[in-house]
């Protein structure tokens, strides 16, 4: 029998004033199934501190670290209300108050959203679940990441008044070519190539594999003499020192040594830049 389970997302809001946030956490309370249960994000947090480019690492690990303790505290006044199964009832009523309480609106870098409702046959794999999908974004593909990146691109190019200049177009000829989505120039000569590519793999192989992908094609033009005289890649992906943070690095160092410039994707004002050569 599927169980009623009260959620919120947690979110990280270092500036109030502007009233963006990322999502960062799940926490879920299951009164029939006796259950109070919490995930937040752990090391992997570049996505967060990219965001919020000025604001210190140190500032979201502390208040990460301060949510967690806040959270165990309250799992242990819930198991004091009958969370716990040694006790044999739940205190119902004084259970949903605190969880109200813990979810009300707070002037603080981390909140919590509005109560949300879910049914759920296992109340501790639905906080799995729900963290896959609302902090780890299972749901956007490796293939559909490409097309935000390039989606991102798109409106750069738009809001400098510079987007009428590219279009997509293959690059080569009939022994050899390539796709790109951004190409500025005459068809038969392309003169610039902007080209955004995901790195941010769950996985180092698959992050050197599709990297090598473009390395070969982007040698294979080279070889040839097809490639245009200016070509960047916008590049995402891992920061860290993680075999993931040391795959990215191979792959922007290969691309790098066959004479392409290799850009962050966050560095808007450089894609920019370049688009205006």
């Amino acid at each position: 029998m599927k169980t009623a389970c009260h959620y919120a997302i947690v979110r990280f809001m270092p500036f109030v004033e502007t009233g963006e946030f990322a999502n960062v956490g799940v926490v879920l309370f299951a009164p029939n199934a006796r259950y109070f249960g919490f995930k937040l994000l752990g090391n992997r947090y570049s996505r967060v501190t990219h965001f919020f480019e000025q604001m210190d690492a140190k500032v979201f690990r502390a208040a990460m670290h301060t949510c967690k303790e806040e959270l165990e505290r309250i799992d242990r006044m819930l198991k004091q209300m009958g969370t716990d199964r040694r006790f044999k009832a739940l205190d119902r009523e004084g259970t949903l108050a605190l969880w109200n309480e813990v979810i009300k609106p707070r002037e603080t870098m981390l909140q919590f959203g509005e109560s949300r409702l879910v049914l759920a046959d296992n109340a501790q794999t639905k906080v799995r679940e729900l963290f896959e999908y609302y902090v780890e974004r299972n749901f956007v593909t490796p293939e559909r990441q490409e097309e935000l990146l390039e989606r991102g691109v798109r409106g750069w190019l738009r809001e400098a008044r510079l987007l009428e200049q590219f279009h997509v177009g293959v690059v080569g000829n009939e022994e050899y070519h390539a796709r790109f989505p951004f190409v500025a120039g005459p068809e038969d000569h392309p003169e610039r190539v902007i080209k955004p590519l995901n790195l941010g793999y769950e996985d180092a192989a698959r992050i050197i594999d599709h990297g090598g992908q473009w390395i070969v094609r982007v040698n294979a033009l080279k070889k040839r003499q097809l490639l245009p005289g200016k070509v960047l890649f916008a590049v995402n992906g891992p920061d860290d020192f993680t075999a993931r943070g040391k795959a990215k690095r191979e792959v922007v160092d290969e691309l790098t040594d066959t004479g392409v410039i290799v850009v962050p994707y966050e560095q808007t004002q450089s894609i920019i830049e370049f688009a205006r050569q």
